[in-house]
């Protein structure tokens, strides 16, 4: 056998080439009652007709549980009003209306927020909002930690303990909402609160104009597509018209380059996509994005031109990350043109300046080389932002987020916790 090649001090490879997760399964609740949250109609009517009702009541008793759940946000069962009172108690003892715990909200002093959430299982992941003039973007996690390990990012520096399920997907947008006060107001003037309300019973009409969480990145904690069908449940719940009701227009799916799910993504989903490209050679992206080994550039970007609904009105999102004396040279920035015009890309570069954390290997580019990078790609006709680092002081910048939980014990977390529901009465 022979002895292994050393590797370059300049070149190391963190983690797997092919970072394919194997996470462990969710924990059964204790209490043996069924969540209700992530599940669509036909599962809940499925799961209400094993418990006892008849075909028609079962659907019938979904369709309103699905209506309080996702348009009116309730958390408990007596609150919906149209189902006959002594109905409440029969779903209340078999399911549940879950939603992660809040272990710690932050604000910055820019106004971005950042959650700590916890499994009902103990798992903890984190969500961030970025309030803009014009819109709040919801940054949504889909895995507790991460397998990729992209040498720029904190995340990646976590193991992956398991994929988030739909409900735990979907509950972040539900969380945010609560939080931000954006549920629909209004009564239930229009609604048969009897137990005999017939399915086309007019539902009334609940708006909740003017609000404060206009889209949603899934950006958080974790890749998109190693989760895929958890991700494409969550966010069809997100985009279904009686449920949270938010054009896929105004949600947008970022992938490390996972090619063999992007096209499904596209077809399946439908939603705006974004690339961590963050390098242009083949061996600048082998060590910051790890998974470039497994599916290369050229691949990578073959796939973005065939991802379904690109266009000029859809253009893909290209992120990149700016790292000094690593991958913002003029040459860099004139390498991603020419990779961008060659496979015809509808293409939108954001410009990220690296958001430092305690051990990164990397420093962030000086604001006179981003400047000149971004100015290169948009003088060849390429959108190309630099985007303002958001919640840096409280570690909710892109890149930055590891759940406080790795940082500090789980008493302190569980006494802070505590605190705070005092403090509620």
């Amino acid at each position: 056998m022979n002895a292994p090649t050393s590797l370059p001090v300049s070149m190391p490879i963190p983690g797997h080439v092919d970072p394919v997760p194997v996470p462990r399964p969710v924990t059964p609740r204790e209490d043996g009652r069924t969540d209700l949250i992530g599940l669509p109609r036909p599962q809940i009517a499925a799961l209400f007709q094993e418990a006892g009702l008849d075909a028609k009541a079962a659907k019938l008793r979904a369709k309103q549980v699905f209506h309080w759940l996702y348009h009116r946000g309730v958390t408990t069962f007596e609150a919906m009003t149209d189902i006959a009172k002594t109905m409440r108690p029969w779903l209340a003892e078999r399911f549940v209306i879950g939603r992660p715990q809040v272990v710690e909200a932050q604000v910055s002093t820019d106004g971005t927020r950042k959650w700590l959430l916890r499994t009902a299982d103990g798992h903890d992941f984190e969500m961030v909002f970025i309030p803009d003039a014009d819109r709040g973007t919801l940054c949504v996690s889909s895995q507790v930690g991460c397998t990729l390990n992209c040498r720029f990012c904190h995340t990646g520096t976590m193991k992956l303990v398991r994929n988030l399920t739909p409900g735990e997907i979907v509950g972040q947008v539900m969380l945010a909402r609560d939080a931000l006060g954006e549920w629909p107001k209004g009564s239930m003037a229009g609604l048969d609160l009897t137990d005999e309300v017939e399915e086309d019973a007019d539902e009334g009409s609940y708006t909740a104009d003017g609000r404060l969480l206009t889209n949603i990145v899934m950006m958080g904690m974790g890749e998109p597509l190693y989760n895929f069908d958890n991700v494409r449940d969550a966010l069809k719940l997100v985009m279904d018209g009686d449920g949270l009701a938010l054009s896929k227009r105004r949600i947008t799916l970022s992938t490390a380059g996972v090619v063999p799910m992007m096209a499904r993504a596209g077809e399946e989903i439908g939603v705006n996509l974004a690339v961590s490209l963050h390098a242009v050679t083949k061996d600048v992206r082998d060590e910051i994005v790890p998974i470039n080994r497994k599916f290369g550039l050229e691949e990578l970007l073959q796939a973005c031109a065939d991802y379904p609904g690109a266009s000029n009105a859809r253009r893909i999102t290209f992120e990149y990350v700016m790292l000094k004396d690593r991958n913002d040279s003029d040459d860099d920035a004139r390498e991603l043109v020419r990779l961008l015009k060659q496979y015809k890309l509808p293409a939108k570069v954001n410009l990220i300046p690296f958001n430092p954390w305690p051990g990164a290997p990397y420093e962030c580019s000086t604001p006179e080389r981003v400047k000149r990078f971004a100015e290169i790609v948009f003088e060849a006709g390429i959108s190309a932002p630099v985007r303002t680092p958001r919640g840096r002081d409280i570690d909710a910048a892109c890149g930055q987020l590891k759940t406080a939980a790795e940082r500090r014990s789980r008493a302190e977390l569980d006494r802070l916790a505590a605190e705070k529901q005092a403090a509620l009465g």
